[in-house]
């Protein structure tokens, strides 16, 4: 049983509340574009990551979360978001049948 209660107003997840994030791009507000264009400043492609270089960089994303939900900059958040959503993805391309634990699973 849930001792608090769940928030119900006008703010939204992160993702819905954050100017630059579209669900796939990261926004400069300043120019409309996808920032940087060429992608090189937000990381390696994950398609082109190893597994333990998948898993280290989930690893320190999830490090990371409360600090930058709550301490950073709108684009950054965006920038951690979206970084979350592709290394997370793949990892699900690649483990589609992943082991899951039934101690985690609740009754419906």
């Amino acid at each position: 049983m849930m001792t608090g209660s769940v928030r119900q107003d006008d703010f939204g997840s992160p993702e819905q509340r954050m100017p630059e994030w579209d669900g796939d791009h990261v926004h400069d507000r300043a120019s409309g574009e996808a920032d940087p264009p060429d992608g090189d400043l937000l990381g390696v492609d994950p398609a082109e990551l190893g597994d333990e270089d998948l898993i280290r960089e989930m690893h320190s994303l999830h490090r990371t979360r409360l600090d930058t939900l709550r301490h950073a900059a709108d684009s950054a958040l965006a920038n951690h978001l979206r970084r979350t959503a592709e290394l997370e993805t793949e990892y699900l391309a690649r483990h589609p049948g992943r082991e899951v634990d039934p101690s985690r699973l609740r009754d419906a």
